[in-house]
């Protein structure tokens, strides 16, 4: 069936211009002069035949139409610059990469600059995201996650590192704390709730619970531990650089969780996805070389 579809270029500049509320702002975006924008969409207007906009010209607002059409269009033109990305095979341009968002903080971010000193001519997008990965619905090209196979179908696995977690607190409430972990506060986090858990049933280790305090999110617990309040389950990236600089204390060590960080990446895959994550297995091997955790029963 022959579709019947008006000009594109009308219907990217209404798509534009409905987005942002404003045709100066959709020119902007196209790179064309505002009266263009609105000759576009005067001539959309009138092969339609329906008005798309109402109101004067300095607060003009969508009619009833005009959202249904924003609506559709939206998701159209957001499934065309999918589509294109999913296949160009390309060095330049966008690279949008999904990731935990403590990981995101505490790991990436600070070793990020190494990949664009290297590749200045990508540009990599963070979205901060722990939820399972689609890629037939999700837009990103690589994900960063950490769990245990089954990985997801249609995209190839670059393994980076086990995980290893331990409790982990501030010095002082460790040095006020006269049975060891035994009574002090136990933080939790919405985002991992079976921490504890895992960790008890990994170590073999039983530890006297203290109050229960939960945080909505990874990185609020981590401060909460920084600040003294409790001590938590931690994996190892997330806080090796505060042991180090002794703003936290493993007095028992870090173990395997049973889990993994891995590079998800689309099966078909382009030439700014392979150089990320080569560079980030490179990353992950002198992460692994360079600052292995302190084992179980060694000092702190």
């Amino acid at each position: 069936m022959a579709r019947h579809i008006p000009s594109l270029n009308a219907l990217r500049a209404f798509e534009a211009a409905g987005r942002h509320g404003l045709m100066t702002r959709a020119a902007e975006e196209l790179n064309v002069t505002h009266s263009a924008v609105s000759r576009q969409i005067q001539h959309l207007e009138q092969v339609l035949g329906v008005p798309l906009f109402e109101g004067p010209k300095n607060r003009l607002r969508l009619t009833d139409a005009g959202t249904t059409l924003l609506a559709g269009l939206v998701k159209a033109f957001d499934q065309i610059d999918m589509s294109v990305r999913s296949v160009a095979d390309t060095e330049q341009g966008p690279l949008d990469v999904s990731c935990p968002g403590t990981f995101t903080m505490r790991w990436l971010i600070p070793r990020l600059y190494r990949f664009q000193a290297e590749f200045p001519e990508i540009e990599v997008r963070l979205t901060a995201s722990s939820r399972p990965v689609d890629f037939s619905r999700d837009g990103f090209d690589v994900a960063i996650r950490v769990g245990a196979a089954p990985w997801p179908k249609g995209a190839d696995v670059i393994g980076l590192f086990p995980e290893q977690t331990g409790p982990v607190l501030a010095p002082p409430l460790a040095a006020a704390s006269s049975r060891g972990l035994g009574g002090v506060p136990q933080l939790h986090t919405r985002t991992r709730l079976r921490a504890w858990d895992d960790w008890h049933a990994c170590s073999g280790q039983s530890i006297e619970a203290g109050p229960r305090v939960e945080y909505e999110h990874f990185y609020f617990m981590l401060e909460a531990a920084r600040a003294g309040l409790g001590v938590c389950v931690a994996p190892w990236p997330y806080v090796s650089e505060d042991i180090h600089s002794g703003r936290l204390q493993a007095p028992m060590g870090f173990l395997d969780s049973g889990h993994t960080y891995v590079a998800l990446r689309r099966a078909r895959r382009n030439r700014k996805s392979s150089l990320f994550c080569d560079w980030l297995r490179t990353e992950a091997i002198e992460f692994l070389k360079s600052d292995p955790p302190t084992a179980p029963g060694a000092a702190p």
